[in-house]
């Protein structure tokens, strides 16, 4: 869209927060005010309604609507967005009980080019695992996205992580 669109956009998610969950249909309604401007088949529309469901609690709305900004080529318009949109799915999908879902849809963003999305990829991905009772591997990914953030012991930690699930020699 235009750069006047997305600054309405940030500024209704701004103010997300002063909206009690009481008035979250009120907060859905200001996107949906907000998407209805965009061109038919834009897959901005239903990201940012996906976003909506799934921030006033609505994951099992939120799961459809942002497999329909991937299938409309959401990729396409902005890789930035669609790399949130795979970390919000992956953690709807977690909500609503499809955790391995939500796995096999965040592993290939492991070996995806790197961004500032890269540790909420590993946090999202660790909950995954962890409801699907692979907690040594969350740990895993935990730890190794935290180890380069500590003002010490940054190769300690990243070989705890990778050695909790090295295979055992």
């Amino acid at each position: 869209m235009n750069r006047d669109w997305e600054d309405r956009v940030a500024a209704a998610w701004a103010e997300f927060d002063s909206y009690p969950q009481a008035r979250a249909a009120e907060f859905r309604d200001v996107i949906g005010k907000l998407v209805a401007e965009l061109p038919e088949g834009s897959p901005l529309g239903p990201f940012e309604q996906a976003c909506a469901w799934d921030s006033t609690g609505h994951s099992d709305r939120a799961v459809p609507l942002y497999r329909e900004a991937l299938e409309r080529g959401l990729d396409a318009e902005s890789r930035y967005k669609s790399r949130r949109t795979r970390i919000q799915l992956a953690s709807s999908l977690r909500n609503t009980g499809r955790a391995e879902e939500g796995v096999a849809l965040l592993t290939p963003e492991l070996d995806a080019s790197s961004d500032e999305l890269d540790d909420a990829v590993r946090a999202a991905l660790a909950l995954c695992l962890s409801s699907l009772g692979r907690d040594r591997e969350g740990l895993s990914l935990v730890l190794g996205a935290l180890a380069p953030h500590l003002p010490r012991y940054q190769r300690s930690m990243a070989n705890y992580a990778r050695l909790l699930t090295a295979p055992e020699d």
